[in-house]
């Protein structure tokens, strides 16, 4: 008998590292439009072939066509291209500002507006989402006020943590949006069961999970989706697949799944998977979930397929590995090219009126800008007081932090 070799140890790889031609020729994109909508009390067993599809909505001409087109108006879509071109700006400045020592830290959503911002469309005033730190598409799209945020970012005197966060990790209850945490994956079970508690307590409203997809390979994220199908809890479970974590591509978290989708088959969840850059499909989807959860029909998990087109951070240099112009190669492009071109295709918008628009928003934001700033900065103008730490903690201060602020003197 021959002598068995050697076991190997398998990573898996990339198609192109830094240097090489992109390559995208393993994200098969199916024709827009050619996805069926099943109606929301499918049984999860009959739709299993959309955890392996996309749902696309806007064709390369820019009209919407197919079952899931025709939820928006022309003015709702107007709005969500404003809000688009809002976060776009507001990411530039922001960005900036952290070049030049405003602040410690931040991180870009660009390529991926269309996933947050019409998301956030989908879902009802008191419905709460549990985000990762590049869904501030979700403020942005309910009016939560710039100047707050940038506020926020720079740590200064009006920041309304009291900087107690990290630059970017925004938090409002008012708006439905949880306090976003530097431990990844954590806040998945959090959603599941705020929105477990909210049908306990005869509630309607629902909640949304938010992951990326190199976090989909905590314990968490399985965790979560255990108690999701078990309970048939109102959620919403998002994974954002932007194709890299910090730097690893998404091959390493998906393992042999073939989609992340396809991860939630095994728990009996419906399980979609959508053009992330196609504001429209994105809203078509997330709606049909959200029926879903409100009609007592259990959790919903999402796949959208996306593309970071910056830095994982301001921490982080993609041209380290990957090549620098796969982000132009990325076949499913610019969400916010795609509605504007699609807004012009219905003859409500023009490349005139666009500019025009982006000349608006963009004084609107340094304006916004100007105020966060007179309130200080990462190095200059005013604090949060000291007192700050010692307060919003325990209802009864203990006696050990007494003692501290007292030799504080504070």
């Amino acid at each position: 008998m021959a002598e068995a070799g050697k076991l190997r140890f398998h990573v898996p790889e990339p198609e192109v590292r830094p240097g090489g031609t992109p390559d995208f020729s393993n994200v098969p994109i199916p024709k827009a439009g050619s996805v069926p909508k099943p109606p929301i009390d499918v049984d999860p067993r009959e739709i299993r072939d959309l955890a392996f599809s996309i749902i696309r909505v806007l064709d390369r001409a820019g009209e919407a066509v197919g079952p899931w087109a025709g939820m928006l108006s022309d003015e709702e879509l107007l709005e969500g291209l404003r809000h688009m071109m809002t976060l776009r700006a507001f990411d530039a400045r922001m960005q900036m500002a952290q070049r030049q020592g405003k602040t410690s830290f931040y991180m870009q959503h660009l390529g991926e507006e269309a996933v947050s911002c019409a998301f956030r469309k989908a879902l009802d005033k008191g419905d709460m989402n549990f985000p990762t730190y590049r869904q501030a598409g979700l403020l942005i799209a309910d009016d939560y006020p710039m100047v707050t945020m940038m506020n926020q970012i720079y740590s200064n005197e009006a920041d309304p943590l009291k900087g107690r966060q990290l630059p970017i990790m925004y938090s409002s209850k008012e708006h439905g949006f949880f306090s976003i945490s530097g431990n990844l994956a954590t806040q998945y079970v959090q959603a599941v069961g705020w929105a477990m508690a909210s049908a306990i307590s005869g509630d309607t409203r629902i909640s949304a999970a938010w992951i990326g997809d190199g976090s989909t390979a905590e314990s968490d994220f399985h965790s979560a989706l255990v108690f999701a199908s078990t309970y048939k809890a109102p959620v919403i479970l998002n994974i954002v697949n932007n194709q890299w974590a910090i730097s690893t591509f998404q091959g390493i978290a998906r393992g042999g799944a073939g989609t992340f989708a396809a991860r939630g088959l095994g728990f009996g969840i419906p399980a979609l998977r959508v053009d992330g850059n196609d504001y429209l499909a994105v809203h078509a989807v997330a709606k049909w979930a959200a029926e879903r959860a409100r009609a007592n029909l259990g959790p919903t998990l999402i796949e959208y397929v996306t593309y970071r087109a910056g830095a994982h951070s301001t921490s982080d240099d993609p041209s380290a590995y990957r090549p620098k112009a796969e982000s132009e190669a990325w076949p499913l492009g610019d969400p916010v090219v795609r509605l504007k071109n699609h807004l012009i295709h219905r003859g409500v918008w023009s490349d005139e009126r666009h500019t025009q628009a982006e000349t608006e928003i963009l004084e609107t934001v340094i304006a916004a800008q100007k105020e966060a700033e007179s309130h200080g900065t990462l190095h200059a103008g005013g604090k949060p007081s000291i007192r700050d730490m010692f307060e919003g903690l325990y209802a009864e201060t203990p006696p050990h932090l007494r003692r501290q602020r007292q030799q504080a003197g504070i």
